[in-house]
């Protein structure tokens, strides 16, 4: 496991156990232990939420109207509205620094927000080099306010500060045919994957070159990607396919049908979830199999934590 894996999953664990410990057995649904069922928890907004992450300060989601969530000891609440800019643009990723302080999120019309969870400071990175391009996806490393930040380009690009999203540090490149960058995920600070509409998975040793490691006759989709090392990466798509490369071959495995938008594995463990279409929600232990859940809304995106949460459509949020 690399420096930046173990302190961030380290850090993320802690957290889940401080949050529940802080809301009590029966503050919020689904706040029990991993084996028990998967519970519908009350949304303060209808918006689509896209991503879900835990920082230092607990859980936060981010949404269609540039709508930012927090998970509080009385439930969901609504931090932003409006995203970075305060035009009201979709937030469609998000990611947490290393040490857990500073949420970044990105979305539609360049958006890029940095929040700081601690003071509840907004600083608007929003149109680096004055690209205005819907961006799907973000990963940071490293600590707050000297964060690495990769952000995903639906045109196919991969923008990056090694500078924190300073506005003179941004620079990009093209990766591969020009499809849009769907996911990306960091496991070091400048080692990690990304996923475009080409059924292509890449990676990078330096933050900034790019090389495709696969994946070849796939036939489906890439929406989703963890990234835990040059030799354990996951990867989610269309027809409920996931695939996993060891460094040497990829294996994958068939679901079902639904569109699977969000993995999260845990590194080393062979334990993690794969989230998507119509609700489904499957766990891997040992195995993929599917988990029952209340809701029939389209799911966008998983975290883990001591509360697993899922989210999607709808303003939906689902915990376990």
């Amino acid at each position: 496991m690399s420096e930046r894996e173990a302190t961030r999953r380290g850090v993320l664990k802690g957290i889940g156990v401080s949050v529940a410990a802080a809301m009590g057995t029966a503050a919020l649904p689904g706040s029990a232990a991993a084996s028990s069922p998967w519970e519908s928890v009350e949304s303060p907004t209808g918006n689509t939420l896209h991503d879900v992450e835990y920082t230092d300060a607990g859980a936060y989601a981010v949404a269609g109207g540039g709508v930012v969530l927090e998970r509080t000891e009385l439930g969901w609440k609504k931090i932003i509205d409006g995203g970075p800019t305060g035009n009201g643009n979709s937030l469609y990723g998000a990611d947490v620094t290393d040490d857990g302080e500073a949420l970044w999120f990105v979305g539609s019309s360049g958006a890029i927000g940095e929040y700081d969870v601690e003071s509840g400071v907004l600083t608007d990175h929003s149109a680096p080099m004055d690209v205005t391009n819907n961006f799907n996806d973000v990963s940071v490393t490293g600590e707050a306010g000297e964060a690495n930040v990769y952000v995903a380009g639906d045109s196919g690009k991969m923008y990056y500060s090694f500078e924190n999203g300073a506005s003179e540090t941004w620079d990009y490149v093209t990766p591969g045919s020009g499809s849009a960058i769907n996911a990306v995920d960091f496991f070091d600070d400048r080692k990690g994957h990304i996923v475009d509409g080409n059924k292509s998975v890449f990676r990078t040793q330096d933050g900034s070159t790019w090389n495709k490691i696969g994946l070849a006759d796939a036939n489906v989709n890439f929406y989703g990607v963890d990234s835990d090392g040059f030799d354990d990466v996951w990867v989610s798509g269309g027809g409920g396919m996931i695939f996993h490369w060891d460094g040497s071959e990829w294996t994958p495995s068939d679901t079902g049908d639904a569109g699977l938008r969000d993995i999260e594995v845990t590194d080393g463990d062979d334990d993690g979830y794969t989230v998507g279409g119509g609700g489904k929600v499957y766990e891997l232990d040992g195995d993929w199999t599917q988990n029952e859940t209340p809701t029939g809304q389209n799911l966008k995106a998983v975290v883990r934590g001591a509360t697993d949460i899922a989210v999607g459509a709808g303003g939906t949020i689902v915990e376990r």
